[in-house]
C-alpha cells in the first residue's frame, strides 16, 4: 500500500527507522575462507559486540564459535588474519587474550600458545610442518618486536621463521610447502608507501633457507598480498606503475602481468588490517576485485577478456574460490553487507548470509559519485539526498549537509548501505561521504596527494564539496555540519577552527593534538605524522599552525565529542582536553564517554546512543 507523505521542515523528519534499527543493522563480515567443503567467516553482531566464527557447506550454516568466545587480532592495533583453515578444523586468534587456538569443526578450542606479552595475526596454515605460520608482536621491557613465527600444531613449539624487519604481513606458502613469501617494511615507512616482497626456500629437512627480496629494495613501491599459483608463480599486488596492480614472477624476472583484460585501476585499498584477499590467481587467469571512479567491481580475468560477477554489488572485501564457487565478502547500496557465493560456469549468485534489506525503495536514498574541483586538483565524494516515504519539503526549502569524513586518514568510503547515513537522510538531511585527497582506491599519485598536507587539502576538500552541492542548490550552505572518526575527527576540527563554513560538528575519538597523539602512539603508526605533517622536530611551526587544540579560540560553531574510555589511539585525555579549551571559550559543546569502547565503537546500545545524540544535537542548531 503507498505511503501519504506530508510536508516536514528538513532535518525534523519523523521516521519509522530509529537508531535503533540502524545500530542493529551495523552486523557486518570480516575474513572468508574457503576449505572443509564449504566457506568460514567471522561475523560480527554488534548486539553482543562479538566477532564468531561461521562454517556454511551443503546448505547449511552454523557457528562453530562456543558461547563467550570471540574472534579478533589487534597485531599493529588494528589486527586482521584471525583464523585460518587447517586439515582437521581451524586456528584462530581469541579476542580476549590475543593467543591462538586450534579447533576442530565439532568440539571446543584449545590454547596453542600462552605467552600474554605476544599477540598473533595474519595465520596461514602449514600443512607441510603441520603448524600455525603467523605474525607475531611481542611486547616487551626493549619496546615492540614483530617477527614471523611458526607455532606446532602438535604441541604449540614456537620457532622464529623471518626476523630483522620492523614489520611484517601475509606469510604465504606455495602449495608444496617449500616456498615461503611474505611482505616486511621498515620504519618510517607505512606498508601503502613503500613494502619489500621477500621469499625464502625450505629445504628437504624443514629449514628455511637466507631471505631474499624480489621486489621493492629500491624503496618508493608498496606491494600487497603475495599469492601462490597452481603453477607455482609467485603473484603480488605493486603500485610501481601508480596503480594496486597485478604483477608476477616471470622467467626470474618480476614483471606487471601482461593481459589487456587488467584494468589501471586500484585492486586493493590501502592495507590498514592483515589478512586482505582482494585477488586469487586461477588455473586460468584471475579473480580480481577493483575500484572504477570509487565503485567496486568482481571480475574473472582470462586471456579471452574480461567476465564481471555480481554485478549489482559496489564493494567486495574479501575473495575466494574452490573447485564450484567464488566467494566474497560484498555490500550494495540496497542492501548490508553479505556473504556471496558465486557459480563459477553460470555466475548465478546466492546469498548465504546478511544481504538484508533494510529500507523500502521509496526510504533508501541512493549514492551518487562526485568529482569536483578542489585546490589545485579534483576530490571524490558520494552524495546522498533526503529520502523518506512518509515526508516531503516545505516550499523550496533547501536541506541541511552532514560531511561524512572516513578515518585513516589513508582510507576510503565507499557507495554502499550505510545504516548511519540513512538514519540521517531519514530525517531529512542531506549526507556526503567525502574521499578526499589521500583517500585509497584512486591510485598512488591521489593517495600521496595528502603528504605534509594533512590539515590542509582535506580540509579545502570539505569545504570545496559543500560549495560543489550548494551551487547546483543540492543543500543550504548555511546549515552543513561536519564530522568524522579518529582522523576524520582531526579534519573535522581542522574545518572548524580554520574555515567558516559549518554551523556544528561531531568529533568520535577524534585527534586534536598531533604531537599528544605521536607522543602515545603505537609503533605501526609512529611514524605516520611525519608523513602527514611533518618532523615533529623540525617542523614545530607547521605542527602548532595545524593543532586544533592551540587555535580553539578560532572555533565558533558548537562541538559534540564521543570518546572511548579504553581508546589506546586518541586517549581520552587528548579529547577532554579539547573540551575543556572550547567550555573555557563559551562554546556550547557536549562530551559523551563510553568507558568500555576503544578506538571505533562496537556495542549497539553506543552505536545508538551516539546516532540519536548526534541528531538532537545538530536539531537544536537548525
Amino acid at each position: 500500500m503507498s505511503r501519504v507523505s506530508t510536508a516536514h521542515r528538513y532535518g525534523f523528519w519523523p521516521s519509522r527507522w530509529g537508531a535503533g534499527n540502524a545500530a542493529a543493522a551495523s552486523r557486518d563480515f570480516a575474513e572468508l575462507r574457503a576449505g572443509h567443503g564449504g566457506v568460514l567467516w567471522i561475523e560480527f553482531d554488534p548486539a553482543d559486540a562479538r566477532s564468531t566464527l561461521w562454517f556454511h557447506r551443503a546448505g547449511e550454516r552454523r557457528c562453530l564459535s562456543p558461547a563467550g568466545v570471540s574472534l579478533r587480532s589487534r597485531v599493529y592495533e588494528y589486527g586482521g588474519g584471525a583464523f585460518c583453515v587447517t586439515r582437521d578444523g581451524v586456528a584462530f586468534v581469541g579476542e580476549a587474550d590475543q593467543q591462538v587456538y586450534r579447533q576442530a569443526l565439532v568440539g571446543d578450542p584449545k590454547a596453542l600458545t600462552d605467552c600474554a606479552a605476544r599477540r598473533y595475526g595474519d595465520l596461514q596454515h602449514d600443512a607441510f610442518g603441520e603448524a600455525i605460520l603467523a605474525v607475531e608482536e611481542e611486547h616487551g621491557e626493549a619496546g615492540v618486536r614483530h617477527r614471523i613465527v611458526s607455532l606446532s600444531l602438535r604441541d604449540g613449539a614456537r620457532a622464529v621463521v623471518i626476523d630483522g624487519a620492523d614489520f611484517y604481513a601475509a606469510p604465504t606458502l606455495r602449495a608444496d610447502g617449500r616456498r615461503l613469501a611474505w611482505i616486511e617494511w621498515n620504519r618510517p615507512e607505512q606498508p601503502w608507501t613503500a613494502t619489500r616482497l621477500c621469499v625464502a626456500e625450505r629445504d628437504a629437512d624443514g629449514r628455511w633457507g637466507s631471505p631474499r627480496c624480489l621486489a621493492g629494495a629500491e624503496g618508493g613501491t608498496s606491494l600487497q598480498q603475495p599469492r601462490f599459483a597452481q603453477d607455482g608463480r609467485l603473484h603480488c599486488l605493486s603500485d610501481a606503475g601508480s596503480w594496486w596492480q597485478p604483477w608476477v614472477e616471470q622467467g626470474g624476472q618480476w614483471q606487471p602481468m601482461d593481459d589487456r583484460a587488467i584494468v589501471q585501476s586500484d585492486h586493493a585499498a590501502a592495507p590498514w588490517q592483515l589478512g586482505a584477499c582482494s585477488y586469487l590467481p586461477l588455473a586460468s587467469g584471475l579473480l580480481l576485485s577493483r575500484f572504477e571512479d570509487g565503485f567496486g567491481v568482481l571480475a574473472e580475468a582470462t586471456s579471452a577478456g574480461e567476465r564481471r560477477l555480481a554485478e549489482s554489488f559496489t564493494r567486495f572485501r574479501q575473495v575466494a574460490a574452490d573447485y564450484r564457487h567464488f566467494y566474497a565478502i560484498a555490500a550494495s547500496p540496497e542492501r548490508s553487507s553479505a556473504i556471496l557465493a558465486i557459480e563459477r560456469t553460470s555466475g548465478a549468485v546466492s546469498v548465504l548470509a546478511g544481504g538484508d534489506v533494510a529500507l523500502g525503495e521509496g526510504d533508501l536514498s541512493r549514492p551518487e559519485a562526485l568529482r569536483f574541483a578542489s585546490g589545485d586538483g579534483e576530490a571524490h565524494a558520494f552524495f546522498y539526498p533526503p529520502r523518506n516515504a512518509d515526508c516531503r519539503a516545505i516550499d523550496d526549502e533547501k536541506p541541511p549537509l552532514v560531511v561524512f569524513l572516513h578515518g585513516g586518514p589513508t582510507s576510503a568510503c565507499y557507495p554502499v548501505f550505510d545504516p548511519r547515513i540513512q538514519f540521517w537522510t531519514q530525517r531529512g538531511f542531506a549526507v556526503a561521504d567525502l574521499n578526499y585527497r589521500g583517500s585509497s582506491g584512486f591510485g598512488r599519485d591521489y593517495r600521496n596527494s595528502l603528504r605534509t598536507q594533512w590539515g590542509i587539502s582535506d580540509v579545502q576538500d570539505a569545504c570545496s564539496l559543500l560549495q560543489h552541492l550548494a551551487q547546483r542548490g543540492l543543500v543550504d550552505a548555511r546549515r552543513a555540519f561536519i564530522r568524522g572518526g579518529s582522523a576524520g575527527g582531526y579534519t573535522a576540527l581542522c574545518a572548524l577552527a580554520f574555515a567558516d563554513a559549518f554551523r556544528g560538528g561531531a568529533s568520535l575519538y577524534g585527534v586534536s593534538d598531533p604531537l599528544a597523539l605521536g607522543r602515545v602512539t603505537h609503533k605501526f603508526e609512529a611514524d605516520y605524522l611525519d608523513w602527514l605533517i611533518g618532523d615533529p622536530q623540525r617542523d614545530t611551526e607547521r605542527y602548532a599552525a595545524r593543532t586544533p587544540l592551540l587555535h580553539a579560540q578560532r572555533i565558533s560553531a558548537p562541538v559534540i565529542f564521543f570518546q572511548g574510555g579504553r581508546d589506546a589511539v586518541v586517549l581520552p585525555a587528548q579529547t577532554e582536553a579539547m573540551v575543556a579549551a572550547l567550555r573555557r571559550n563559551g562554546i556550547a559543546v557536549e562530551y559523551r564517554l563510553y568507558p568500555d569502547e576503544r578506538h571505533g565503537f562496537r556495542q549497539a546500545a553506543h552505536l545508538a546512543e551516539v546516532l540519536e545524540c548526534e541528531w538532537r544535537f545538530y536539531q537544536a542548531l537548525l
